[in-house]
């Protein structure tokens, strides 16, 4: 409605705040999201008329819908409210990054550190992002409205990587005192089921759950009862949610089957044989690291080569891990992981004193406190 961006995140703050003073007095309306968005809307309208400036857009507000009106539009195509925003968001008009980043900042609750890391850049860099894209929403009078059905697929690639960034800091929190938030991976498993449900020819979607679920799976044995990190050849199997598992398998076979394999797919492919594995040392590494090489075909990305280096040190040993991990260094010099990575493989390879400067690199880097807790650990088993 208004156009703004910034206008449109305070007004609809400014609503909230006031809905904390007024249902405390009088109790919540019958139709809690209807009296936000009223609020909120009136709020804008006071802005505007406030600006000579504004008042283009305040004839164009005036014009609207009423809000009941605006709220039951297009819901029968997207039965969940929060996936209906995550579409609206992901405008194809943006650049792909950026309209990702905008809907995890403001549909997801993710921090700009969160997204940066995500992103691999910095906080200044990703802050500079979001402000551009709010700018060229602006400037290029970009609408917010629900797509129709014939249009969901140009958006389709920027919902599943909302839902997989979304999923990833769930699982795996890049910052904090907790490795695992589950309030971000439930969300993002119970999106991307609501997604494959919504568009059932796309086996994408399904691949992308297959993942979640896989990686979910594994969730219980990640952290030790004291909130230490175990690493995946440590964790105790007997833990793993096999009713997960076997539905993640169901759904990437149904998915595979269509012949149209994309990177979650593959990614859940690969997920797969760690969940199929009795013990560690039955992990088929080579299958692993073919698969790595296709999802480094169809996916270019610096962190899908990170861990090709590994799968390829676990097949091939150590030295041909090594060998890979210099080519990527320079891409992946910020990046926690490459350094924690590099040690590890120096220190299988017994080589202690490079193995400690890749550690002191890593602990300079990473932002979760159990991860740090984990790499300290390994440093002070080479360090006197």
């Amino acid at each position: 409605m208004t156009g703004d961006w910034d206008v449109a995140e305070e007004c609809t703050q400014e609503a909230f705040e006031q809905a904390l003073r007024s249902w405390a007095r009088g109790g919540a309306p019958e139709r809690p999201g209807a009296w936000l968005t009223t609020v909120a809307r009136n709020r804008a309208l006071d802005r505007m008329r406030r600006s000579a400036v504004e008042l283009a857009k305040l004839q164009i507000l005036r014009a609207e819908p009423v809000v009941e009106e605006v709220e039951e539009t297009e819901v029968d195509e997207i039965p969940d409210d929060r996936l209906r925003l995550i579409f609206t968001c992901c405008h194809p008009a943006l650049p792909f990054e950026a309209r990702v980043a905008l809907t995890l900042r403001s549909l997801a609750g993710l921090t700009t550190p969160e997204i940066a890391r995500a992103f691999l850049v910095s906080e200044q860099t990703m802050a500079k992002r979001l402000v551009r894209a709010k700018q060229k929403i602006r400037k290029a009078g970009i609408p917010s409205r629900v797509p129709p059905a014939d249009l969901l697929p140009r958006r389709t690639t920027g919902v599943l990587a909302v839902l997989y960034l979304l999923f990833n800091e769930g699982y795996s929190a890049s910052a904090g005192d907790e490795l695992v938030r589950l309030n971000l991976s439930d969300d993002a498993i119970r999106l991307t089921r609501s997604l494959a449900e919504l568009l059932p020819d796309d086996p994408e979607p399904a691949g992308l759950l297959a993942l979640m679920l896989f990686q979910s799976s594994r969730r219980m044995s990640r952290v030790d009862v004291d909130g230490e990190l175990v690493t995946l050849a440590d964790q105790d199997r007997s833990l793993w949610d096999q009713a997960s598992i076997g539905e993640a398998q169901v759904l990437l076979d149904a998915a595979l089957g269509r012949g149209q394999v994309g990177p979650y797919q593959l990614q859940a492919a690969i997920a797969r044989c760690h969940a199929e594995a009795h013990e560690a040392a039955a992990t088929d590494w080579p299958t692993i690291a073919r698969l790595y090489e296709q999802l480094a075909k169809a996916m270019r990305s610096p962190v899908v080569d990170l861990n090709l280096a590994v799968a390829v040190a676990m097949a091939d040993g150590a030295s041909a891990g090594l060998a890979r991990l210099e080519a990527i260094e320079r891409q992946l010099e910020r990046y926690y992981l490459f350094h924690a990575t590099r040690a590890d493989l120096l220190r299988r390879l017994g080589r202690g004193a490079a193995a400690v400067d890749s550690y002191h690199a890593a602990l300079e880097l990473v932002g979760s406190e159990a991860e740090r807790r984990f790499l300290t650990r390994r440093l002070a088993e080479l360090e006197p």
